[in-house]
């Protein structure tokens, strides 16, 4: 079938960002960032970084304004209160190293432009904390959605209704008229399913109680949106 014959089931595709579309930050990655970071912030880096991890709900629920917030919350948690110098500092490190790190896994980029050119709406949403939105932006795979929804700056996290269905509202769509891909972390695509979203796991392995649909890659997608 020629794309330009797609009987178009779905108006729109909606995607998790990591794990997803693009790949996960390595561990031993965030961690380095966090040393370097407690570095300039004068704090222990060995609790700063167990206490980054501990106020993962707070910072991706979006309970402060930005990343500087995010940070001074952790400090204080130690006994530390940095400066608005070191906050700065500390921000950037973090803010550097997503901004060059957030890397599109095989055939990201060409799914995006393939939905783009026949006539599909694409939206994000996504849990993280503030620094992803800080420079989203900037990032050129942005510029292939329609609309993008960070837990961190709407105060909701999947797997909440609210957040599928504020995508779909600035979507002008209904959740059914949507497909949600991701890789199943934060019960999200359950979240999904359950506003009537049809949903597809996407991983190369086998996951545990998942029943539904899996494809190993994200070029499948197109085949469910042709069926």
């Amino acid at each position: 079938m020629n794309d330009s014959m797609l009987v178009m089931k779905y108006k729109a595709v909606i995607f998790d960002l990591f794990g997803t579309l693009v790949h996960k930050f390595p561990v031993d990655e965030s961690i380095s960032i966090l040393w370097d970071m407690s570095g300039v912030l004068d704090v222990d880096a060995d609790a700063f970084t167990q206490s980054w991890f501990d106020s993962f709900s707070e910072r991706h629920s979006g309970c402060f304004p930005d990343l500087e917030a995010d940070i001074e919350y952790v400090s204080q948690k130690l006994g530390i209160r940095p400066d608005e110098e070191q906050l700065r500092k500390a921000a950037q490190i973090n803010l550097d190293y997503v901004a060059t790190h957030i890397i599109p896994r095989e055939g990201a980029v060409e799914l995006l432009t393939w939905l783009r050119k026949n006539g599909y709406k694409t939206g994000l949403v996504s849990n993280w904390s503030d620094e992803v939105p800080t420079v989203w932006n900037d990032i050129p795979l942005s510029g292939y959605f329609d609309v993008s929804v960070f837990s961190c700056r709407v105060g909701i996290m999947k797997p909440d209704p609210r957040i599928y269905h504020m995508a779909c509202d600035q979507l002008s769509l209904k959740p059914e008229d949507c497909l949600f891909v991701g890789d199943g972390d934060s019960s999200e695509l359950s979240g999904a399913a359950g506003v009537g979203m049809s949903t597809v796991l996407v991983s190369d392995s086998k996951v545990e109680h998942w029943s539904g649909r899996q494809i190993s890659s994200l070029n499948e997608v197109k085949t469910i949106l042709s069926e």
